[in-house]
């Protein structure tokens, strides 16, 4: 169900440094720390290490030890044909030897003769081993490497995730920020209009300026005021932006109340950006990981298929006895079975087609990763640049801003000894305001592009 949070609450689960600063402000770090640790987001990341660590438990189920039995009798006409019992146990290995042992006993008047065993049953333990084929990798050891690289990828879809929710965050953030600071100067301006508005219809009462200037003053009224609620939309639209990203320690979705408003667009302004490490940190994008990820796999596949090349050649070896405590004699004196079962195709079409598929997906993966990496440098330095060039505006508009106030403050000069008139005073004051809801624009732009920077080096949460 969804509720509202009080800021006494929300600043008591975020860091301490909330608390410095005023109770009806969230400021930005206190809401990234909140939303990295309860946002679904990053309950999703911490899901897919889990992912990982299954598809590993899996495929190590290839190498259980495995326990097998079987009974097998007929009786007809009084007469037992046979009675075959047996029961034993298969162990897989990582080096590729399986391990076994059984236990057989039979019996019956119609036995096959090769199944004959003593009475009281016969044991067998030994092992198989592929000579050929599956020597260096058979299906079980390529299934778990493959779920070990699956597992260790997962670390970086995870680092991608939390990413992608660093800088959306950060740009919600950063908007209901602008959208607030724009509702502050606009809510200025409105109140600058009605009083010009009150005290232009007293100097008309007084005859000392004409009925058009009290036309000329409520008409700007009305425009700002029309401003000012498109404004406050705005605002209402960022706030609800920025609470789907607000979650409750029990996953529930949360409300800022009224009364909560953001840290000023200038506050902690200091935003520093080191090239050379964004550019080195870059190549260890978590896209680019998973790429060399994707390929490791690949790899395990093609060495797979490579081997599927050779002779299928199987050796297997079980020593015989009535008694487990004769295991100490030699292997090879009288009581033992082996046998060893040779297999190749003429022309191993099939396998050398695999075997190029496999390559053939490799160069294709590699040509692809090499392009996500040009692709996500030329993306970075696009970035910089941009966080360069809105540095660089927002000191040319601040300069701007200073001198279309001190144009306003002299036409305000020139009015009050009546030699400007109310509709230049307006249009120097729209100026004014028009250039700082840019200016606001611009350092809101400037923390976007940060979060930007940074998320396309493949930085976020962690590397503050």
């Amino acid at each position: 169900m969804m509720k509202r949070i009080s800021i006494i609450l929300f600043l008591f689960f975020c860091s301490g440094s909330a608390w410095s600063q005023a109770m009806d402000t969230l400021d930005f770090e206190s809401f990234h720390v909140w939303v990295r640790n309860y946002h679904p987001v990053s309950a999703q990341a911490a899901i897919n290490l889990r992912m990982g660590e299954m598809e590993v438990r899996q495929a190590r189920g290839g190498f259980d030890p495995k326990v097998f039995g079987s009974l097998d009798k007929k009786e007809y006409k009084n007469s037992t044909y046979y009675d075959r019992q047996e029961a034993g146990v298969s162990i897989p290995t990582w080096a590729g030897i399986e391990l076994n042992g059984t236990f057989e006993r039979n019996s019956g008047q119609f036995l096959n003769p090769e199944a004959s065993v003593p009475s009281d049953g016969l044991f067998a333990v030994g092992a198989a081993v592929n000579l050929g084929q599956g020597l260096l990798m058979d299906e079980r050891r390529a299934a778990l490497r493959q779920a070990q690289i699956y597992q260790e990828s997962t670390s970086s879809q995870r680092e991608q995730l939390l990413n992608q929710l660093y800088f959306e965050s950060a740009e919600a953030y950063w908007k209901w920020a602008l959208a607030y600071e724009n509702v502050k100067v606009l809510e200025e301006g409105v109140e600058l209009a009605k009083i010009r508005f009150e005290g232009i219809k007293i100097s008309y009462e007084f005859g000392d300026l004409p009925a058009i200037d009290t036309v000329e003053a409520y008409s700007q009224l009305l425009n700002r005021q029309y401003s000012l609620q498109s404004a406050e939309n705005a605002y209402f639209g960022a706030t609800q932006m920025l609470n789907t990203f607000l979650w409750g320690e029990e996953g529930e979705p949360m409300f800022l109340e009224e009364g909560i408003f953001p840290q000023g667009l200038l506050d902690n302004a200091e935003l520093i950006i080191e090239k050379e490490d964004l550019r080195t940190a870059v190549g260890n994008h978590p896209l680019l990981e998973l790429a060399d990820f994707e390929l490791a796999s690949l790899g395990v596949e093609r060495k797979l298929k490579s081997q599927q090349i050779l002779p299928v050649v199987k050796l297997k070896y079980n020593f015989l006895t009535e008694n487990l405590n004769e295991f100490d004699s030699p292997f090879f004196e009288n009581n033992y079975k082996w046998g060893v079962s040779v297999y190749t195709p003429l022309l191993w079409r099939k396998s050398r087609g695999a075997l190029g598929l496999a390559d053939a997906k490799i160069d294709f993966k590699q040509n692809s990763r090499d392009l996500k990496e040009v692709e996500l440098r030329t993306k970075l330095e696009t970035e910089i640049n941009s966080l360069e060039v809105v540095n660089q505006q927002i000191v040319t508009f601040s300069q701007n801003i200073t001198s279309l106030d001190m144009l306003l403050q002299g036409e305000l000069r020139r009015f009050e000894i009546g030699e400007s008139s109310l509709f230049l005073v307006n249009a120097r004051e729209v100026s004014l305001y028009s250039s700082r809801l840019t200016f606001n624009d611009l350092v809101s732009k400037r923390r976007i592009n940060f979060a930007k920077t940074r998320f396309a080096a493949g930085l976020g949460f962690n590397e503050q």
